[in-house]
């Protein structure tokens, strides 16, 4: 049996009892959030996948899959773009990490799941979280609105222009 309890300061305890010979062994250790994340996703707790949920978590930078990887390889070396392009596609399809299509050339990803916008700057590539009321910008869209007979699920905004740190510099 496998029984994850939480408790305070984002850490889990994992216990595994164990039976043989009707004889019980109960086997317990911390772990971080990023792993009881993994595991209740139905994951196994990989390396591979903890550097990648890592990096997300650290770096709001909403990055590419190339860039994930450049930058976890240092950690892991063996590990190979195949296997962050398909960690990436199930964290998607489990749910805890967003697509953004807000680049036209590469996709990107966020570890923030909840409906935001962003702002991609131009000249450095990155891609922000803004807080902007979006109801300023689309009027009454919202989800569930039709719009010449489509329903709406989601409203997206994705802001393009030069961020306020590569403006800082251009001054």
């Amino acid at each position: 049996y496998i029984i994850i309890l939480r408790y305070k300061y984002n850490m889990a305890c994992l216990l595994l009892m164990l039976q043989h010979n009707n004889d019980c062994f109960l086997i317990g250790f911390e772990m971080n959030k990023l792993q009881t994340d993994i595991l209740e996703k139905g994951f196994k707790v990989t390396p591979q996948r903890l550097a990648i949920l890592r990096y997300l978590k650290e770096n709001r930078v909403h990055p590419t899959a190339e860039k994930i990887y450049s930058e976890i390889t240092k950690e892991y070396p063996a590990i190979s773009l195949t296997t962050v392009y398909k960690t990436l596609a199930s964290f998607v399809e489990a749910g805890m990490v967003k697509e953004l299509d807000i680049d036209p050339h590469k996709m990107r990803f966020d570890i923030c799941t909840e409906d935001h916008n962003h702002f991609h700057c131009r000249v450095c590539d990155n891609v922000y979280d803004v807080d902007c009321d979006g109801s300023t910008i689309t009027g009454d869209l919202h989800s569930s609105t039709k719009i010449e007979g489509h329903k709406v699920d989601t409203v997206n905004i994705h802001l393009k222009g030069v961020c306020r740190y590569c403006e800082a510099v251009s001054s």
